[in-house]
């Protein structure tokens, strides 16, 4: 031992990123002099084996196993890295969710850290004084040089490019404007979409009493203190002002100097969200999402990291906002699967935040109209049972479709004609995309698949192709049955594709359609311009998948219909019941907000009317429906009275999947538990699947017993190319 311990080199213990669960960090590294400022979460280029990668600081030390000599050096420092605090989350994720700690620390670094792109540097024009003398008096100024020095003169500073820069470096040669290199955040654009408020507004009673709730655990008052009295379920019908909660929740939490995140379950939600926060707080709302360049995404990052934003906005990824000393966290309709991550670690931002929230000692606060039977158990519940305005939920009324072969019932039809001669607006929601689900030959029954994956291919007439909805595999449309020369070919199922078009040809012009699904909204800012285009179209149809029903706020719909409300029914989930009832609750709640031209109601086409989530959700009784949910879980073991865990071995050889299934079954079993499989699943992008199911009451020991065999199998599994996935509270 060394009795002078500052006089030893600091170690820098680094998990390596990489991808192998074979490998088994942290290693540890010797830091030079000029590295001694690193602390834990800095991002270090480093050597590792025979090549160099990218790892984070884990932890510091003063001694190492090895001799300090014999250590190798990090190549580089990075930044920026990532706070303690978010380097602590990734390796719960990591534990939680049966990932890697690399896997983990993937999520919470900054966007493009691979890169090392810092933020953009630009070359700025501004007006000099002899530029402002040169307006009044000097008539050597061409018409373009004089419209420059004008915008100059009345908006700031510009970037020399918006310019001209050739006009630009002239106008500098005179003397007449300065320029320089500046650095230009990169900020994302918003689309205006829904009623934006410049003051708040009053609060009902209902608001008031949720707030004060709120408020109290902000403040930490009487039993707020404890964690679980810091948690809670906003449960309020859709339009009973469950957003107004959230700003002025917000806004208090800044005024004590705090940070807010705020998440949202959708990319498409985001514009409107952020439009309503950035409205009522300005530039210290960031936003991050997927849909925003790496740029923009990095420089929202870095607004921030460095506290020059404090108000974080999007979907599940900004959970991982390196916000410090965050005081609330926000999770609107926090029912939505699409919270569930789907890659490795597949997280759930739902319980990430709640993770997150303890770690802060803040305030988490989720709403829904249709919130999880989960969180109904678990969350402290907050009411708004009314609509704001005082309005009654639009009456539902559900159609008997059953012996009918046309997309639209009768009744459906003359409510959209009922639409179209009060120039009002309804919504259309179909769970479908495409023209057709699949194409068959009437003469030998054969139809066209997908040669990746088992499943059918589905019908895109506008583009004239036969697309997979998996792995995206496309092919031009058959005339004529390959495998009996048939020309009878048959159209099966109906998707938004083919919708619009008998709406239009149904309605005409009278009644423009606004499709919304991911085959018309695939481009950037796609989905936030067809809804701009909606709200100010004086009336038409808004027709899409489940996207229409996720939180929009239109002023003027009448009229919602849901067209085939029980597919989901169909789905071998036992969610299927709560995904249903969701998605007519939600989609109900889009319609009757203000004064229309016609009474509001909603039409549910279904083929099976005697369904229990159907008819509750035509009922809105929400409570009712959670009741008979938990009732349900609770005898069969399910969450949240249970733990699923979803094992999936996949590999081109079919046999190789299965053989690891198998002998994951048998390392699993003495762990406890009930391990169901192995049981087949359809072929997906070129590989044979195999799956286990594993229900267990001891969450965290199953996820590490699973951990474990895959450990003792990672050998085999990489000699025969099978790959293995694990999915902890699969949705």
């Amino acid at each position: 031992m060394h009795s002078n311990l500052s006089a030893l080199p600091l170690i820098a213990r680094v998990e390596p990123l990489t991808r192998t669960r074979a490998v088994k960090g942290p290693f540890d590294y010797r830091l030079r002099p000029d590295q001694a400022d690193v602390g834990v979460g800095a991002l270090l280029r480093v050597p590792f084996g025979r090549q160099t990668t990218l790892g984070v600081v884990l932890e510091l030390a003063r001694e190492s196993e090895l001799e300090p000599e014999r250590l190798l050096v990090p190549d580089a420092v990075l930044a920026p890295g990532v706070g303690p605090d978010l380097v602590e989350l990734a390796g719960w994720i990591a534990e939680q969710y049966c990932s890697t700690p690399a896997r983990a620390l993937g999520l919470v670094l900054p966007p493009g850290f691979a890169s090392g792109r810092g933020r953009q540097r630009v070359l700025v024009a501004e007006l000099t004084e002899a530029g402002r003398s040169a307006l009044e008096d000097d008539t050597r100024l061409t018409d373009r040089q004089r419209a420059t020095l004008e915008r100059l003169e009345r908006e700031g500073a510009a970037p020399a490019a918006a310019l001209g820069s050739g006009t630009a470096r002239r106008l500098e040669g005179r003397g007449l404007v300065a320029l320089r290199r500046d650095i230009r955040a990169r900020r994302p654009a918003t689309v205006a979409v829904g009623r934006r408020l410049d003051t708040p507004p009053s609060l009902s009673a209902e608001q008031c009493d949720a707030l004060d709730a709120v408020l109290a655990a902000l403040r930490g008052d009487g039993d707020a203190d404890a964690g679980a009295g810091r948690r809670f379920l906003l449960h309020g019908v859709t339009g009973s002002g469950k957003t107004e909660v959230y700003l002025q929740a917000v806004q208090a939490t800044l005024e004590a100097g705090r940070t807010a995140i705020v998440l949202v379950p959708e990319i498409g939600l985001t514009p409107q969200t952020v439009g309503r926060f950035q409205a009522r707080f300005g530039d210290v709302v960031a936003v991050l999402h997927s849909g925003l360049g790496q740029g923009e995404r990095h420089d929202e990052w870095l607004r921030l990291r460095t506290g020059e934003a404090r108000v974080c906005v999007g979907p599940r990824s900004a959970v991982f906002a390196p916000l410090q000393d965050i005081g609330l966290i926000v999770v609107d309709e926090e029912h939505d699967a699409s919270y569930k991550h789907e890659g490795d670690p597949r997280y759930d931002a739902r319980t990430v935040a709640i993770r997150r929230a303890e770690q802060h000692g803040a305030v988490l606060l989720a709403g829904s109209a249709t919130p999880r039977p989960e969180s109904a158990v678990t969350l402290m519940r907050l009411r708004l049972p009314h609509r704001i305005d005082g309005r009654a939920l639009p009456p539902v009324e559900l159609l008997d479709m059953r012996g009918r072969h046309r997309s639209l019932h009768p009744r459906t039809r003359m409510a959209l004609a009922d639409v179209r001669a009060a120039r009002g607006k309804a919504i259309v929601l179909l769970n479908r995309r495409g023209w057709s689900n699949f194409l068959s030959c009437r003469g030998c029954g054969h139809v066209w698949m997908c040669p990746n994956c088992e499943v059918a291919l589905v019908l895109h007439r506008a583009q004239g192709t036969l697309a997979c909805h998996h792995c995206g595999h496309r092919r031009r449309v058959p005339e004529r049955c390959g495998e009996c020369g048939s020309i009878a070919v048959a159209r099966h199922g109906a998707g938004t594709e083919s919708v619009e078009h008998e709406l239009g040809e149904a309605f005409g012009p009278e009644l423009p359609v606004f499709r919304l699904d991911a085959d018309v909204t695939s481009g950037k800012d796609g989905l936030a311009r067809t809804l701009a285009r909606f709200e100010a179209a004086p009336c038409g149809v808004l027709l899409g998948t489940q996207m229409v029903a996720k939180g929009h706020d239109f002023a003027d719909v009448a009229l919602g219909v849901v067209l085939d409300a029980d597919q989901t029914l169909r789905f071998p989930d036992f969610r299927a019941e709560e995904r249903t009832f969701a998605l007519v609750t939600q989609l109900a709640g889009r319609v009757g907000r203000s004064n229309s031209p016609s009474p509001a109601h909603v039409l549910v086409q279904t083929l099976a009317p005697d369904a229990r989530s159907l008819g509750l959700a035509a009922r809105h009784d929400s409570d009712a429906f959670i009741a008979e949910e938990l009732r349900r879980r609770e005898l069969l073991g399910y969450p949240p009275f249970g733990s699923l865990i979803r094992v999936v071995c996949s590999c081109e050889d079919a046999e190789a999947a299965l053989a690891l299934a198998t002998r994951l079954h048998g390392l699993i079993t003495p762990a406890g538990g009930t391990v169901l499989g192995p049981a087949p699943l359809f072929r997906l992008r070129g590989r044979s699947r195999s799956q286990l199911v594993i229900k267990c009451t001891d969450r965290l020991a199953m996820v590490r017993a699973v951990g474990a065999a895959i450990d003792a199998c990672a050998a085999d599994a990489g000699r025969r190319a099978v790959s293995v996935s694990v999915d902890v509270d699969p949705q």
